[in-house]
């Protein structure tokens, strides 16, 4: 499909038919997350991927009762750093050096602006900055998911705390911030299939130059 074609016809799809996303598709969505812009690169988030019949029903029964949980392929869970320390941004300046082939004194203006935002905002700003770029992975993996022709529900509506509990998140340093589903529309069962997708007019919805 072509982007805008594949944004058009992809929708928050309600149920599913339970149907297996092909592992070169799943692949490529993981990739296109992988890949997502990230503030200074860092990606300070993690995607849990869980296809396990008993996992899910796990995640259905105390952290998300819907649906496409159940009947979907598979479930991806973006989690953030509950906490951001220099030890990891170390590691994340020592991995460009060894990926660019740089010697580390080359990168201490990175490093040092790294410290430098880390230490001037509260743990309750880092969180938030960091759940925020897991949203970016989320919308990359929505519009990857739409080009490989796989239905994808993004969800907010479940409890973090029992999902960071079922997938064990808090001793891995990561909170639960959205969800997102990934399988084939019910086209029986989805009330939304034949539904036309209800946008702004660009009209309104782009401001040019402030006015």
């Amino acid at each position: 499909m072509e982007l805008l074609d594949a944004l058009s016809w992809r929708y928050a799809t309600k149920r599913m038919n339970g149907q297996k996303v092909p592992e070169d598709k799943l692949n490529t969505i993981l990739e296109a997350i992988r890949l997502a812009a990230s503030s200074f690169g860092l990606q300070p988030y993690r995607v849990v991927v869980v296809d396990d019949p008993v996992l899910k029903a796990k995640i259905y029964e105390s952290a998300c009762p819907q649906l496409p949980i159940l009947e979907g392929s598979h479930v991806l869970v973006f989690a953030s750093w509950r906490n951001i320390t220099n030890e990891q941004t170390d590691r994340y300046v020592s991995l460009i050096a060894k990926e660019r082939n740089l010697p580390i004194e080359k990168l201490a203006k990175l490093d040092k602006s790294l410290k430098d935002f880390i230490s001037t905002r509260t743990p309750k700003q880092l969180a938030n900055w960091a759940a925020r770029q897991a949203y970016i992975g989320l919308g990359f993996g929505l519009t990857a998911a739409a080009l490989q022709e796989v239905d994808a529900t993004p969800m907010e509506g479940f409890t973090p705390a029992e999902m960071d509990k079922v997938l064990g998140l808090e001793e891995q340093n990561l909170h639960s911030v959205a969800l997102l589903t990934l399988g084939y529309r019910d086209e029986e069962k989805d009330h939304l299939v034949k539904q036309k997708k209800v946008r702004v007019r660009k009209e309104e919805f782009f401001v040019h130059n402030g006015y």
